[in-house]
């Protein structure tokens, strides 16, 4: 590589990565805990657990009919409207029932209910309760909505922009040295930029993944506005001139008619008319697989709500896929407790090495400070200077 080439890279780097340190560091520190969302909840006692039924009636558990589960849930609030209904698959005996005062209300309700009994619960708090709460705002948006959401996105271009530009300076950085050498006898700058190399070469991977999948997220609500726009729009083109609706069919109905017609899946939630995820006249009902994976993958099936037929039933758009794969993988929700361990471990690499990185820009500032007031005081004695920092 050319000395002109070189000096080309180290400049995209330093400035890729000193642009997006310190919001990537707060997204780091935010996502750790994020990592172990449902094993703090659980610490602080915010799960949620369905009541255990009586043995002669556990053996074979009813499912109770979702119209009075959905009755159960409103009697709390008989003044809001449904928004939606979901199962989580390592607790099928619940169904969260959201309940607002509009379907895009942002400050719903959420309700508890027992799939079985169709008793009310409790209504949950998010789970960790408002640290929690608190720490995925920051790392959503910051408390600034979708700019702050965008924002962050094109931190995370910057970060990638920093990542391959820091490969590409690795290798002829590290021609002299072998892999993985931490100079401990050198200078403490040394020490930190050959441990600021290690670890960023080690987590390159991981911070790639995450990274991508941290832009993708940041674009959900855009893609959920594309997707409304054309497939969803698509679907309801008969029903543009429809009047509104004045009653609505069974849900209980209308998700038994949407397992008939998906043999294999599962229901995974239920949207109600007028959400982002359903239509004016429609009940989404979206199915999806029972592996770590395919659980991930959602297929919705739309439900007239006035009459309780199937209108229409279709693949998620490639766009929408992808999203929904890079969700859990940013927070390391596929593999169980080895993984989440494992993207704790890495998260703490990254956070030492953007904090090294840091160090190492603000260390070499005060050193170019320093020399330049040497030289104002003895112009001379500046070559044996620069000699000098070099054997150091």
């Amino acid at each position: 590589m050319s000395a002109q080439s070189l000096r080309w890279w180290s400049w995209v780097h330093k400035w890729s990565s000193l642009v997006c340190t310190v919001f990537m560091l707060l997204l780091c520190l935010t996502g750790l805990p994020l990592i172990y969302h449902h094993e703090i909840g659980h610490l602080l006692g915010n799960d949620v657990e369905a009541p255990a039924l009586a043995p002669e009636v556990a053996a074979n558990p009813p499912k109770a009919n979702l119209d009075e589960v959905i009755a159960s849930a409103k009697a709390l609030y008989p003044n809001k409207i449904m928004m939606y209904m979901s199962q989580e698959l390592d607790e099928p005996a619940i169904w969260n029932v959201t309940l607002g005062d509009h379907p895009n209300d942002e400050h719903y309700k959420p309700i508890a209910v027992d799939a079985r009994t169709a008793q009310v619960i409790t209504e949950p708090a998010f789970e960790g309760g408002a640290f929690m709460s608190t720490m995925l705002r920051l790392h959503v948006d910051m408390f600034a909505g979708l700019p702050g959401m965008l924002f962050l996105g094109f931190m995370g271009l910057l970060l990638i922009v920093a990542i391959i530009s820091g490969v590409v300076l690795y290798a002829p950085f590290m021609r002299k040295l072998d892999f993985g050498t931490v100079r401990h006898e050198r200078s403490t700058r040394l020490k930190w930029l050959d441990l600021h190399n290690l670890l960023g070469i080690v987590t390159l991977v991981w911070a790639l993944v995450v990274g991508a999948t941290g832009v993708i997220n940041t674009l959900a609500d855009v893609l959920l506005k594309v997707w409304q726009a054309t497939e969803i729009a698509a679907m309801i083109e008969p029903y543009k001139d429809a009047k509104p609706l004045v009653e609505m069919a069974s849900v209980d109905a209308a998700m038994k008619t949407a397992v008939a017609a998906e043999p294999g899946m599962q229901v995974g939630f239920i949207a109600f008319p007028g959400t982002p995820f359903a239509t004016p006249h429609h009940y989404g009902v979206y199915m999806h697989g029972d592996q770590a994976f395919s659980s991930r993958l959602y297929k919705p099936v739309l439900i007239d709500a006035g009459n309780g037929t199937i209108t229409d039933r279709r693949e998620l758009p490639w766009y929408l896929t992808a999203l929904l794969v890079s969700q859990p993988l940013h927070f390391g929700d596929y593999g169980g407790g080895w993984m989440q361990f494992l993207w704790a471990v890495l998260d703490i690499a990254t956070i030492v090495v953007l904090g090294s990185g840091l160090y190492l820009w603000l260390k070499r500032g005060r050193r170019a400070k320093a020399e330049a007031k040497q030289e104002k005081a003895a112009p001379g004695m500046q070559p044996v200077l620069a000699r000098s920092g070099e054997q150091r």
